[in-house]
């Protein structure tokens, strides 16, 4: 029998310990790095700095991964779509940090996947001739970021009834083969912010959700706790603000494009088993897809799109049913069963934080599909280090960059990063992952301390239950999550810590179980 590791120390988040900490650091001593935004690229920046032996206070206004970082496609990419457009330092570094990720730092949570190119009518010879290059110079790239064979196959040609067998659901007519090729995918992005910051706080970081910052200057930020509606300051000898589509809010002189990426949620039986994601080529276009992704939950992801987006950035991007239909129409171009608009049970939009560059006269503004994924690490006058682009496969590199600069800005005494190489919580060998005496799914989003969150439903037979017929997650997972998660209402345990959220009708289901879990936490606090 496995036994039961508990929790990695100091790593554990909870409403006491923010409660603590904030007091602490409102009006208290400066600390070295304070970190604005709680999203991947932040949680990697509170990570890195208090990695090198720095003092680390992050804030967010809202939960861990409540922005972008939540809304992805779930997928670690290697770099292959930079490559078409010459972005070959953004395509390696993308391939190096899929690598990292894969054999390094969180082996529990990005796994390989495989995606079939069905060679449909619709895809020409020349296109599939075009396909099947890239699918080897994203080999290349494999092997030049130095990437095991073992940890992503090589891409192959697929015969009709391998294709058919790897997508049952595609149309025959007309079908010719397909082209698999392999990539990074997570189980889940939320769960992946969730780990940074774990990882983050058992390194001292202070992780404060809930707190909004208000004003940032060169020596700290004025806050407001959200819970509370007190406010105060909090002093620091650097400022990083990795505030993704909202950072020009906080600091003048930056223009961020944000770029609408949309994706679907369908029910997985009525697309049947896919043992394969898909890559449907968008019609008219040469290097643009659609992603079909089974999640192993009972729900397929389709997206996405990238279109701009105009006007204030709401909290939470709507889904115009201009997506909705682009999708769908993209999706039946392939399938034998049509998807129609009544089989969307769910779908969601993250904003991407493009840099904006200043049109020229001849060409216009670029299209946000066609803006750079390279991130960007700016110093205002004022000496506040702003992070932004990029996408959530680089976001280590990206908060490396972004301490770099304010440690080499403000003097700090501070070494190399070191998070290339630092395990995140709950990461573990395969080898060691496949030993452990718990359920795949669970091994799969927690590593090693899956063991820990079955034995909660161990002793507890109600919390050994689903929240929803139907769906995988169990109460246990919630009273996880609220005890060392740093989750702290209905909202965080539905929309993030787990994604029930992401299909209305399912979060609408699970709410009882939900409160009374959370109930049920805060009575035995009240008894203590």
């Amino acid at each position: 029998m496995t036994p039961v590791t508990p929790p990695v120390p100091g790593s554990s988040l909870s409403a006491a310990r923010r409660s603590r900490e904030l007091t602490e650091t409102v009006g208290g001593p400066v600390v070295d790095v304070l970190v604005v935004g709680l999203g991947a690229t932040g949680a990697g920046a509170a990570l890195d700095a208090a990695a090198r032996g720095l003092t680390v206070a992050a804030v967010d206004a809202h939960d861990l991964a409540f922005g972008t970082s939540r809304f992805s496609s779930k997928l670690i990419h290697g770099g292959l779509r930079y490559l078409a457009s010459a972005q070959l330092d953004v395509a390696h570094e993308s391939a190096v940090e899929r690598g990292v990720l894969m054999e390094r730092t969180a082996p529990h949570l990005v796994r390989a996947q495989p995606f079939v190119l069905p060679l449909t009518p619709l895809v020409s010879r020349a296109q599939s001739t075009l396909a099947w290059a890239g699918f080897q110079a994203g080999d290349a790239l494999r092997l030049a970021a130095r990437t095991a064979r073992a940890t992503l196959p090589a891409p192959r040609r697929l015969s009709t009834v391998e294709t058919r067998h790897l997508a049952p659901a595609l149309r025959t007519q007309g079908l010719r083969g397909g082209l698999l090729s392999w990539d990074g995918r997570l189980t889940d992005d939320a769960r992946l912010v969730t780990a940074i910051a774990r990882t983050a706080a058992a390194r001292g970081a202070r992780i404060l959700t809930r707190v909004r910052a208000l004003e940032l200057t060169a020596s700290g930020a004025r806050i407001r706790d959200e819970l509370t509606g007190e406010e105060g300051e909090i002093r620091a000898r650097a400022v990083i603000n990795a505030s993704g589509v909202w950072a020009d809010g906080l600091v003048d002189g930056i223009r961020i494009r944000p770029s609408r990426g949309t994706h679907l949620v369908l029910r997985s039986d009525h697309l049947g088993p896919l043992p394969a994601g898909l890559h449907v080529p968008v019609p008219g276009e040469t290097n643009r897809f659609v992603l079909v992704l089974p999640q192993g939950d009972g729900r397929v992801y389709v997206g996405l799109t990238d279109e701009p987006v105009e006007g204030d950035i709401p909290d939470v991007a709507e889904v115009p049913e201009t997506d909705i239909g682009f999708l769908l129409d993209v999706l039946g171009s392939v399938l034998d069963v049509p998807v129609r608009r009544d089989d969307v049970v769910g779908a969601f939009a993250g904003l991407r934080p493009l840099l904006d560059t200043a049109p020229t006269a001849r060409s216009g503004a670029p299209r946000t599909s066609d803006i750079s994924r390279r991130h960007a690490v700016l110093t205002s006058s004022e000496g506040v280090t702003t992070v932004v682009g990029g996408k959530l496969t680089t976001y280590r590199r990206m908060a490396e960059d972004a301490v770099d600069a304010a440690v080499a800005t403000h003097r700090l005494a501070a070494g190399p990063s070191s998070t290339a190489t630092l395990p995140l919580v709950g990461a573990a060998s395969p080898a060691a992952l496949g030993a452990l005496r718990a359920p795949r799914r669970l091994v799969q989003r927690y590593g090693t301390e899956a063991p820990a969150v079955q034995a909660l439903g161990a002793a507890d037979p109600r919390l050994a239950e689903p929240v929803l017929a139907g769906h995988p997650v169990t109460a246990a997972e919630l009273l996880w999550a609220v005890r060392h998660e740093g989750a702290l209402d209905e909202s965080d345990l539905l929309d993030r810590r787990t994604r029930i959220g992401l299909v209305p009708a399912d979060r609408t289901a699970a709410l009882d179980v939900v409160r009374k879990v959370l109930d049920e936490v805060s009575a035995q606090v009240g008894e203590v």
